[in-house]
């Protein structure tokens, strides 16, 4: 099969397509035939990008950890799925990833594509879906009433937690540049504070929780505008080694849970939930849409690489 991988021997990223074999599943695991596949640039510096579990350097990645596509083989353990079946969701971080024409995952990490999502539209969804929803609502527990910032709202993640914050009843506010700010509005932004122009700690105080997707200044300027007992959740790369301790208690990484991306599916189906594809680029491009030089459409929501599928 194809697959995109990443380079160790070069001193910058970079990406190089290979013809690797088709993963065998495990006994607990599905193999997906992957169609589309979603792109998370931050994960270039991810720690399971370039080490193994055990810590070892690990060479010659497949990136990509969130898909859809089709189920194409099922281990003898596995159950819940079958051979045909579409599907769309997310795999280990430190397994070979979707930017491949194969991988494979575990039933608890898919679910059930979203009927009325192309395969592209799907694999834009796992990662910023899951994140916004277990980021405010398993961890910040937003309650109907509440204030809530939402840094970064027209990225990958920001645009489902506007949506979702504001199906939780909350009052929303949201940083983003302003051209974004109609855009914002409708997706359910009560106010758009542009972070070029205006700072946020200027127009906020008490805010009840913070969900960072920016980082550094942003981050540490966000921290006094939180009222007394105020949640902060950051998913910025670098929350991962950071040695503050707020902010080591406010980092999180996104889990794939089956549960959740079944309620996300029904609600894409339902219209209740939106994504956005910013762009899309074939299998032999992917290097550009991780390298940030694809073009994109608008500069909102999610770059996808749409993978042949044709036989191999």
């Amino acid at each position: 099969m194809r697959a995109i991988c990443l380079d160790s021997s070069a001193p910058n990223p970079a990406f190089v397509e290979r013809e690797v074999p088709v993963p065998a599943p495990r006994a607990n695991e599905l193999l997906i035939r992957v169609h589309a596949a979603g792109v998370t640039p931050t994960e270039l510096i991810w720690y399971p990008t370039t080490r193994t579990k055990d810590g070892a350097a690990r060479l010659n990645a497949v990136p990509g950890h969130e898909f859809s596509g089709v189920v194409a083989a099922v281990g003898r353990e596995a159950s819940g799925f079958l051979v045909g079946q579409e599907v769309y969701g997310m795999n280990d971080w430190f397994s070979e990833g979707a930017t491949a024409e194969y991988c494979t995952t575990l039933p608890s990490s898919v679910a059930q594509k979203p009927a009325q999502l192309s395969h592209v539209e799907a694999a834009s969804v796992p990662i910023g879906a899951l994140t916004a929803m277990q980021g405010l609502i398993d961890r910040a527990e937003l309650r109907p009433g509440e204030r809530v910032l939402i840094h970064g709202g027209a990225g990958a993640v920001g645009v489902f937690a506007i949506q979702l914050a504001k199906r939780a009843e909350a009052q929303v506010f949201a940083t983003a540049s302003a051209r974004h700010a109609e855009f914002l509005a409708q997706l359910g932004a009560d106010h758009v504070i542009d972070y070029k122009t205006e700072r946020f700690e200027d127009q906020l105080r008490d805010l009840d929780v913070i969900f960072d997707a920016v980082g550094g200044e942003t981050l540490q300027r966000s921290w006094p505008v939180l009222k007394p007992g105020g949640r902060m959740v950051t998913i910025a790369a670098a929350g991962e080694g950071a040695t503050d301790e707020r902010t080591k208690a406010a980092f999180f990484i996104v889990e794939p849970m089956h549960h959740q991306l079944a309620e996300i599916a029904h609600l894409l189906d339902q219209r209740a939930l939106k994504t956005f594809v910013d762009g899309t680029v074939p299998l032999a491009q992917a290097s550009t849409a991780y390298l940030g030089t694809a073009k994109r459409q608008e500069g909102r929501g999610k770059v996808v690489v749409d993978i042949s599928t044709s036989a191999l």
